[in-house]
């Protein structure tokens, strides 16, 4: 893409944009210029997503913004199950030694309550840690500490 295509795109954003939508862009690009400055990926960033690993359990923090939402207002269940297997993935990949990795190969979630408030936070433990599969599970809280959602999933061990 061109840098003039990319000013215009940019421009017709901003002219088009409503309030909500220019937070929404914000965010967008803040979560770019921020992958491009660290390593990690694209969709963590964008959705500032902040780990942190305690011992056997990763933390996986999430802001609720207009971006993560559905038509209803409220969290939708495939950003759900994105930080769920973000942070069952992380952990497991972290638990690898190196020259391998861990995938997904099945997820299950419980979805329990709606996704609103401020922020969630997602806990992810191991239950099994074999030479060739992991079995992971999570839960993921509001704020108000109202959980959210349940989920296993396992996980291949490949190598890299």
């Amino acid at each position: 893409m061109k840098e003039t295509e990319l000013q215009q795109l940019l421009e017709e954003c901003q002219t088009l944009a409503g309030e909500e939508d220019l937070e929404i862009l914000k965010d967008l690009l803040t979560g770019v210029r921020n992958k491009l400055r660290d390593d990690g990926n694209y969709l963590g960033h964008i959705l500032g997503m902040e780990g942190n690993l305690e011992g056997d359990t990763f933390e996986l923090t999430l802001p609720l913004t207009s971006l993560v939402n559905n038509h209803l207002g409220i969290l939708h269940g495939g950003i759900t199950a994105t930080v769920i297997d973000s942070a069952m993935g992380i952990l497991a990949n972290k638990m690898l030694p190196k020259g391998t990795a861990a995938v997904t190969t099945q997820l299950n979630i419980h979805y329990i309550a709606p996704g609103t408030g401020r922020c969630l936070n997602c806990s992810a433990r191991v239950v099994h840690r074999g030479t060739k599969t992991m079995v992971m599970e999570a839960d993921i809280r509001r704020d108000d500490g109202t959980k959210i959602a349940h989920a296993t999933g396992s996980f291949f061990i490949v190598k890299k």
